[in-house]
């Protein structure tokens, strides 16, 4: 009796409603996606220095077709070292002249490559990042 009553005021109420609520919801995720991205990193995430950040460039367009260059992920070549046991093997300071001159030895499938010093100072950044 009472939607008869109140039928047309009853229904324009209920799509105010959903209106508002979608509203809500839409501006609530949004806040939330904001406070997301404005957070600063959570403490088990690391902030690289620019050099560690140009390294991780470098390795991630040369290397990364057939080692791990993260801190978790198996290398897609398994006969390639995960970047993050270098520093297991050797002092990965101990690779900057290889860098420089060009690594021959390697992997079978591995690539020479020969780098200029800042590269191989942000090569030797981001390896020694992967340590901590």
């Amino acid at each position: 009796m009472g939607r008869r009553r109140f039928g047309k005021f009853a229904d324009f109420g209920r799509r105010v409603f959903e209106r508002l609520s979608s509203s809500f919801y839409s501006a609530l995720a949004l806040s939330a996606a904001a406070l997301v991205l404005s957070s600063p990193p959570a403490r088990s995430e690391q902030v690289l220095s620019p050099a560690a950040q140009r390294g991780f460039t470098f390795v991630r367009v040369h290397c990364s077709h057939c080692h791990s260059i993260d801190k978790v992920s198996e290398s897609p070549l398994s006969v390639a070292p995960p970047f993050r046991r270098l520093h297991e093997r050797y002092p990965v300071e101990s690779l900057q002249e290889s860098l420089a001159e060009g690594i021959i030895t390697g992997h079978p499938s591995m690539p020479e490559f020969k780098l200029d010093p800042g590269q191989v100072n942000d090569v030797i950044s981001y390896l020694k990042s992967l340590e901590r």
